[in-house]
């Protein structure tokens, strides 16, 4: 059955908005009919090379949506249900799963390098990105892929969760281990930096200043949490210890991937403080520290993949935090676009006009 969808025909080169020859599902899969995806920066990280792997592809790895029909073996989810995509499950088997750290799981992406459809204009094999190819208007995914949708979360909203809520919140409470009373600084005001100060409220920081390039987004930050906000500058660490005692942030958390950011946000932490690394940089991209200020501050440069998350496990804590209100996915999105609109938001992201899409199908 063919159905529209955003192809990667190769690494560096525009989307292209055609139909594809999508199976139906197999032994062990799901088919769904999309809501909604997300365009998260990981999306123009596979476009330009920054990560790695096989094209040509369909991209988009944050979605939400309904079951259309289920494979052989499949019982967690029937034809009807809400779903939100998980574009790393975890495998339960190899040495990261074994110590319970499923967000390193190291068989996470082995499905990118299948098959996932062909063009229907030619026949051209395609993969599915990170696993699970959301940006089309229907996919199919290993169930391992799916989690139910939580009730009370509108599908449109709840795309949202399968990567920037889960990364910022868990960055913030997982990586970064934020107590209640402490000072944070996020850098990057994008979708994961919304979430992350989002959750930094909801972990009770005193202080959380959001940090950025646009002065546009000052009223977005203020209004997910930030009590303090600043246009990055080579003073921005400067100003930081100034807004703490001078004594700088206990949490640092960088999304943005930068080699300048993340050295900023390493200057921005107390001497003791965390400074944790969400964004996604290129190899050359290097930081450099020396011997002795690693001594002196005792700062922990640490990394963070998927929020140090388990889907399974705390994408009902999200829900429920939606439900109450201290969570508003609603205001992670800037602009909402359809399926005909997503290189337009890719080139928005690219000129740094654009904020997070929200594609709706």
């Amino acid at each position: 059955m063919a159905v529209r969808a955003a192809v990667l025909p190769a690494v560096g080169s525009p989307l292209e908005i055609t139909g594809i020859d999508l199976p139906d599902p197999g032994p062990g899969q799901v088919r769904i009919r999309l809501a909604a995806a997300g365009v998260c920066h990981s999306d123009l990280s596979l476009s330009d090379g920054t990560m790695r792997l096989p094209v040509p592809a369909v991209l988009g790895h944050e979605g939400a949506g309904t079951v259309v029909a289920v494979g052989e073996g499949v019982t967690h989810v029937a034809p009807g249900a809400g779903v939100v995509l998980n574009w790393a499950p975890s495998c339960g088997a190899c040495h990261a799963c074994g110590l319970g750290e499923v967000w390193l799981c190291a068989n996470a992406l082995n499905g990118a390098a299948g098959v996932h459809a062909r063009r229907a204009d030619d026949g051209t094999d395609l993969h599915p990105g990170l696993n699970v190819a959301a940006f089309a208007e229907e996919t199919v995914v290993p169930a391992s892929c799916v989690l139910p949708a939580p009730e009370g979360v509108p599908l449109t909203d709840a795309a949202l969760l399968g990567c920037a809520v889960l990364t910022g919140y868990g960055a913030v409470h997982h990586a970064a281990r934020v107590r209640p009373g402490e000072t944070v600084a996020v850098f990057g005001v994008g979708g994961v930096g919304l979430a992350a100060l989002q959750a930094a409220r909801i972990a009770g920081a005193s202080r959380i200043v959001a940090v950025d390039v646009s002065p546009q987004k000052e009223e977005l930050a203020r209004a997910a949490g930030a009590t303090d906000y600043l246009l990055a500058s080579d003073t921005t660490a400067r100003e930081i210890r100034a807004l703490t005692g001078r004594q700088g942030v206990d949490a640092a958390v960088e999304c943005v991937g930068r080699a300048v950011t993340i050295r900023t946000a390493w200057d921005s932490t107390r001497r003791g403080g965390r400074t944790t690394v969400v964004g996604i940089g290129g190899k050359d991209q290097q930081v450099t520290f020396n011997a002795l200020e690693i001594f002196h501050w005792g700062r922990t440069l640490s990394g963070c993949v998927y929020g140090n998350c388990d889907p399974a496990r705390d994408l009902p804590v999200l829900a429920g935090h939606v439900r109450a209100g201290r969570l508003d996915l609603a205001a992670l999105v800037t602009e909402r676009i359809t399926l005909d609109g997503i290189p337009a938001a890719f080139d928005a992201m690219l000129t740094g006009k654009g904020g997070r899409a929200l594609v709706v199908f």
